[in-house]
């Protein structure tokens, strides 16, 4: 099982370079020497004649892992059933979690030919820092209980990818650590309608040294997850004959997480919920204090902005109304998100009210996250308005299977997939993208 001390080295490409390219090989082209003046350095009348293959490698281990979706079908295999459907799982019927994804497919196309790409660039900035793509990691609850000290892995990989990562308020492991393992890291809140709840678990993150708060408003309760109850997942964890049965038929994953876990660092317990330590994950006795989140109100989002000093979010919102008052009540950005389809079932893709919201955004940061797993679901979601995109499961899966190097793994590939998808487009800054390089389909039928 890959740790958070799995070098990344070996995996395609160098985090520095927006894209890995191979060294190119050159032959004089007039007199058919070679330079030898000058070592590496092509002579003014030379001809690039092949391509000296690149000396990185992707790992034999992720070598079936081409696009995103393959880390969830590997993880299929390596997880158990119950944790494999907390984690991929929708509310209900799934409508919601597939109109995400299924959004993207309204869109095609219109691309520009004979625009000279070479200069492709997939940096971003946004509230004033740079990031080397325009995609982070969403939050999410309980990574540590999924690949072993989850929340540190994506912390790391994030910092050596130089993209944003958001701590979950569900997570594991304490903000402060995550903190000191990514200093650039992100926090998001469930919070309740008790400003004096609220006001204590702000000033905890803000005395960890973040930067950014993000406030999730679409959780007043939890969503109809019919799926953990079929598979035996629970929060606190029962342990019952069926999770026992899953975990011992699933070692690598018993042992290289759970057992591991509990054996370096103790019961993981919910460490970020509250200002204080809340319950451990398997406790029986008693579970996180989820009281009040249905009073949650404007009135709470302006307190924070208050008393916050850095950047402030909103995650949740679809209702470009909402998104009006946010911007009242001084949010810097919104995150327009179904919650992966874990909450309301049947409710509409971001993608669906992107346009509508992005035409009257201004300084606004619009931020999407939901179905996204193609580079070209990226571009599409900048095109119609988007500053910038979260991506959740697929890095979740890659954490398990492999570690910071599997996270980084699975993000050059949608960044290699950006950059490729930026020259068949005909643009080398990703702010050049706007409408008019897509077309809404209609219904086939």
């Amino acid at each position: 099982m890959a740790t958070l001390d799995h070098p990344a080295a070996g995996v395609a490409g160098h985090e520095s370079d927006p894209v890995p390219r191979p060294d190119v090989e050159r032959e004089a082209a007039t007199s058919g020497q070679a330079d030898a003046a000058a070592p590496g350095i092509a002579a003014p009348n030379t001809l690039v004649t092949s391509l000296k293959r690149s000396a990185a490698v992707t790992p034999y281990r992720f070598r079936d892992l081409l696009a995103l979706d393959d880390f969830e079908r590997h993880a299929r295999r390596f997880l158990p059933p119950m944790i494999f459907q907390y984690v991929a799982g929708g509310a209900e019927t799934g409508s919601a979690l597939r109109r995400s994804r299924d959004a993207y497919a309204d869109y095609a196309f219109l691309p520009r030919m004979m625009r000279d790409t070479a200069g492709r660039d997939t940096a971003v900035e946004l509230f004033g820092r740079r990031y080397a793509a325009p995609f982070g990691i969403g939050p999410l609850g309980g990574a540590a209980f999924i690949a072993y000290r989850g929340d540190l892995v994506l912390a790391e990989a994030a910092r050596r990818m130089a993209v944003p990562m958001i701590l979950s308020a569900s997570s594991l492991i304490r903000l402060e650590d995550v903190h000191a393992q990514n200093p650039d890291a992100w926090y998001q809140a469930y919070l309740p309608g008790d400003q004096r709840r609220i006001d204590r678990l702000v000033d905890r993150v803000a005395a960890a040294g973040y930067r950014t708060f993000v406030v999730t408003a679409d959780t007043p309760t939890l969503g109809n997850r019919e799926h953990n109850i079929r598979t035996g997942f629970s929060m606190p964890m029962r342990i019952t004959p069926k999770v026992m049965w899953q975990s011992a038929t699933h070692p690598r994953w018993l042992l290289g997480v759970v057992a591991r876990t509990f054996l370096k660092h103790g019961a993981p317990h919910f460490e970020n919920t509250e200002a204080e330590r809340g319950p451990p994950m398997l406790s029986q006795g008693s579970v996180r204090n989820s009281i009040d989140r249905d009073r949650l109100s404007w009135t709470n989002l302006e307190a924070i902005r208050r008393r916050w000093p850095g950047n402030l979010l909103v995650k949740g919102l679809l209702a470009p109304e909402d998104v009006e008052i946010a911007r009242g009540c001084g949010a810097d950005g919104v995150i327009l998100s179904t919650h992966g389809g874990r909450q309301l079932d049947h409710v509409v893709a971001p993608l669906d009210v992107l346009p509508e919201i992005a035409a009257r955004k201004g300084d606004l940061k619009l931020i999407v996250d939901s179905g996204i797993r193609r580079g070209t679901d990226v571009i599409k979601a900048l095109a119609l308005g988007a500053d910038f995109v979260l991506l959740g499961r697929p890095f979740m899966f890659a954490a398990a299977l492999g570690g910071a190097a599997g996270v980084a793994h699975a993000m050059r590939i949608l960044k290699e997939e950006i950059h490729r998808d930026m020259a068949f487009l005909g643009v080398n800054r990703l702010s050049e993208l706007g409408p008019e390089f897509l077309r809404h389909l209609p219904p086939r039928g």
